[in-house]
């Protein structure tokens, strides 16, 4: 009969446990863990089956293997305080992507993205509260370390670190920055001694001396805030660079990362860039407008206005949803595509309404009669107009404020929801006291 061993040797070379593999430890501290735990059996086993001298040579035998668990030990703490730190960012290697990526999420080339596609990217990471862990990936792929973060905000189909990722970028001047663009500090001589890469995301003084970033950092992980120009340290080291692959119109066939994207319009296309985090201007509140008039009027807590909100964001994410659309197709950001159907009134509406009213020209979208009246809407009143009034304020989505379907009989609900259409077409005071006028009823029908 063969005797069972006394123990079991471990490789702690590259740990595998469940436990390890969830919490990302270093794998350092993985060899401590089990350095101790080797250690530990041999000196119990070994008092157990050989007595005094069993003792004498298990002591001896922790004792060999404790300096290499105590170095391991130390190692990961070592990790552990240098990812802590402002300073010191420690990151991986350059590499494939890794851990167990989404399919439908995983980049197979380098992808061509506009500057609002590369910030919405970004995003993603900030809202997740992606841990900075520099040997850790998100379901993505992308290494959780700050260049793992640029890896996957320019859409780069490997992890890449500060020492190479410049070379997929071009290197710009400080005035030429814009939202999407990276700042890079590399230390060749020690790269965990301030090495560092950040997302610009735009400026937020006209003086140019400080600006909202989006980074991984140490002890922070994945964050949005400002700063002052360039960093929080060895500012005068960063070097700005532009993704050698940003475009103005947006995806690689130019459509905004929509399908389709052609067809006629009444209203060019301003290009994606007037659009995201930032932008400031007439063609946002066009957007805003259009996207209300196709039932995204619920996003809207005030009238669309010319700066760019998540207002903005989610209302066309709506949209795109409701047109089937899921992914970079739907990331919230218009394209050609999702311009062309507010213009023209293709696709569905928000809520699920085939058809609506074209953004620049008009359109068919709900029909009614001419307006009936003030009269009508009153407190106090019971005829269908009200029912009407109701039906069309769901089908453009101000229908929150109803805990039962419309009906006849005006109620303090069909006010507020009259009102919540009102400020979303901008006005206010009189103009949007919840009760319907000839204007109201000419723009919630056409």
């Amino acid at each position: 009969m063969t005797a069972a061993p006394a123990f079991e040797d471990i490789r702690v070379e590259a740990c595998t446990c469940p436990g390890c593999r969830l919490r990302n430890v270093p794998d350092a501290a993985c060899r401590a863990a089990h350095g101790r735990r080797i250690a530990a059996v041999a000196t119990l086993t070994g008092a157990t089956l050989l007595g005094g001298a069993g003792a004498s040579f298990a002591a001896s035998s922790a004792t060999a293997l404790a300096p290499s668990a105590s170095s391991a030990s130390a190692a990961g703490l070592k990790a552990s305080a240098t990812a802590a730190s402002g300073n010191e960012n420690p990151q991986g290697q350059p590499g494939p992507l890794g851990g167990r990526p989404s399919l439908s999420r995983m980049a197979t080339h380098d992808m061509s993205l506009t500057r609002q596609q590369i910030l919405a990217r970004a995003q993603t990471w900030v809202d997740a509260r992606v841990p900075y862990v520099w040997n850790g990936y998100w379901s993505d792929g992308y290494r959780q370390d700050c260049s793992g973060f640029i890896s996957m905000a320019w859409g780069l189909s490997a992890n890449h670190w500060t020492g190479d990722i410049h070379n997929w970028g071009v290197r710009i001047s400080k005035d030429a920055l814009q939202p999407g663009d990276m700042l890079l500090y590399h230390n060749p001589a020690n790269p965990q001694k301030g090495s560092h890469v950040v997302l610009f995301a735009g400026w937020t003084d006209s003086s140019h001396t400080r600006y909202v970033v989006m980074e991984s950092a140490g002890g922070m992980g994945a964050v949005k805030r400002t700063i002052p120009y360039a960093y929080t340290s060895n500012s005068a080291k960063y070097v700005p660079y532009r993704y050698k692959n940003v475009t103005t119109s947006g995806g690689e066939s130019g459509n905004g990362g929509q399908p389709g994207g052609g067809g006629s319009s009444s209203t060019a296309f301003p290009g994606a860039s007037a659009f995201g985090p930032g932008a400031n201007n007439a063609h946002v509140t066009k957007l805003g407008q259009m996207l209300v008039k196709r039932g995204g009027g619920s996003f809207y807590s005030q009238g669309p206005g010319p700066k760019w909100s998540e207002s903005d964001r989610k209302a066309t994410q709506a949209f795109q949803k409701a047109q089937g659309w899921s992914g970079a197709d739907a990331d919230g950001i218009p394209g050609k595509a999702t311009w062309s159907y507010l213009v023209e009134g293709k696709g569905k509406s928000i809520g699920g309404a085939t058809g609506g009213g074209g953004g620049a020209t008009g359109g068919s979208g709900g029909s009614a009669s001419a307006f009936p009246g003030t009269k009508y809407f009153r407190p106090g009143v019971n005829n269908d107009y009200v029912t009407q009034l109701g039906k069309q304020l769901v089908k453009k989505g101000f229908g929150k404020h109803y805990s039962q379907g419309p009906g006849p009989k005006w109620s303090e609900s069909d006010r507020r929801n009259v009102e919540a259409f009102q400020r979303a077409q901008g006005w206010s005071g009189a103009d949007a006291d919840g009760y319907p006028g000839p204007e109201t009823w000419k723009r919630l029908f056409r």
